[in-house]
């Protein structure tokens, strides 16, 4: 990929290159993931490891859904605003704090502030870590790879947390895997210490509200799209625990579906993405009907979850999911790379992750529609949301057809100046 500088370079040491800036962000972003441990195994400490049971941990995640919405407000405005060291130094700090609290809470009002803490701290780092891949690499091509690289770095360390996770937590318990999440979060603080240039960011970069960007209307369908579209891939680490808990599978049986879908992902990403992107400067494909194919894989996926009982069923359908979740990264990745204007990347990625977050509120009517209606009318849910997501790219193609990023840019600055 291309990963040449530009003027106002992010870099803190002269000598060192914005590739391996690009390349210690998402290496630190995977890591960070992987040791997601309070994140992934929220539901099952506060189902089983604290026994308030198989509700309380739907109304965690919701909770914690709640904190991500807010959360990713904030680390976009922060990015843009402050910049990104600033960002990752705070938001990190606090997701640090958020894990130590974890490991020491117990009663259910308790566990419920700190999912709320959790969720806000879920997804912080990534408008920053996006931000700066946009300011390192100059070609359109480039910055999907990159950015797309990023999603990609996500999905291998959630499925290699819950793996690694899952197994620690059932011969060792819980707290520890928190304290280690924790401490993670802190590394990656040192990180951007490290690697990031001190400072805000240009004046520039501070001149975007959410208002100007919310204006785009291409950024209001891929939010919806992707709101569906995520309401199936987070299934993989809300839905499946909380039906493979309702079969009374034991954590063991979590980890090995994540095995199988962090290998499936380790296997697949490279040839999907020199086959959707390519390797040269322009992009080989609109990003439309690339998020429209993902989004379906991710509905077919966790629709055969929901029918499942046995651990290789869950597998299998776990392994299903990861061409749509590639397919989705790669959109996704597109549309930061060639649609956000100069200085509003960290608002953009923050209304994306925004929609992941909204996505993530969902467990706690997955779980009564359980109780309620059973597998089918999970699968019924889950199955609607993923055909949503695919009916919301077409607006999505014609706004994308219709705005390019010079009229984007020319459009919020119009905004810019109407706004009082």
């Amino acid at each position: 990929m291309a990963t040449d500088a530009p003027q106002g370079t992010l870099l803190n040491a002269p000598a060192r290159t914005a590739r391996s800036v690009v390349f210690i962000l998402l290496a630190s972003s995977l890591a960070v993931k992987a040791g997601g441990f309070a994140w992934d195994f929220l539901p099952y400490y506060v189902a089983s490891g604290t026994g308030h049971g198989t509700a309380a941990a739907g109304a965690a995640l919701t909770v914690f859904g709640v904190g991500w919405c807010l959360g990713q407000a904030g680390s976009g405005w922060l990015t843009d605003r402050l910049g990104q060291r600033t960002a990752l130094t705070v938001l990190m700090l606090l997701s640090a704090a958020a894990c130590f609290a974890l490991a020491t809470a117990r009663s259910l009002p308790a566990l419920l502030t700190v999912s709320l803490f959790l969720g806000m701290t879920m997804e912080a780092h990534r408008p920053a870590v996006s931000s700066a891949i946009n300011d390192a690499i100059h070609s359109d091509a480039g910055r999907t790879r990159a950015q797309a690289m990023l999603y990609w770095s996500a999905n291998v360390g959630i499925a290699a947390c819950g793996g690694i996770g899952g197994y620690i937590a059932h011969h060792h318990g819980y707290r520890g895997l928190f304290i280690v999440n924790g401490l993670v979060c802190l590394g990656f603080v040192l990180v951007a210490r490290r690697v990031l240039a001190a400072g805000p960011p240009s004046a520039e970069h501070a001149t975007h509200t959410y208002r100007q960007v919310l204006a785009d209307p291409a950024l209001r369908w891929i939010g919806l799209a992707a709101v569906f579209a995520m309401v199936c891939a987070w299934g993989l680490v809300s839905v499946l625990p909380l039906l493979m808990t309702a079969d009374g599978l034991p954590p063991t049986a979590f980890g090995t579906a994540m095995v199988a879908n962090t290998i499936s992902v380790l296997i697949l990403t490279p040839p999907m993405m020199r086959v959707l992107v390519g390797r040269g400067e322009q992009l080989k494909y609109p990003l439309a009907p690339i998020l429209a194919a993902g989004s379906a894989l991710l509905g077919l996926g966790i629709t055969v979850a929901a029918l499942q009982h046995t651990t290789m069923g869950y597998s299998i359908a776990a392994v299903i999911l990861v061409p749509g979740e590639i397919c989705y990264s790669v959109a996704i990745g597109a549309f930061i790379s060639t649609a956000a204007p100069k200085g509003a990347t960290g608002h953009y990625q923050a209304v994306i992750s925004s929609a992941g977050a909204i996505a993530s509120l969902p467990p706690l009517g997955i779980a009564l529609a359980l109780n309620a209606g059973g597998r089918p009318l999970v699968a019924a849910i889950l199955a609607t949301c993923a055909l949503i997501a695919v009916l919301a790219c077409r607006p999505l193609a014609r706004a994308l057809h219709t705005a390019r990023r010079p009229d984007q840019a020319q459009t919020l600055s119009l905004a810019q100046q109407e706004t009082p």
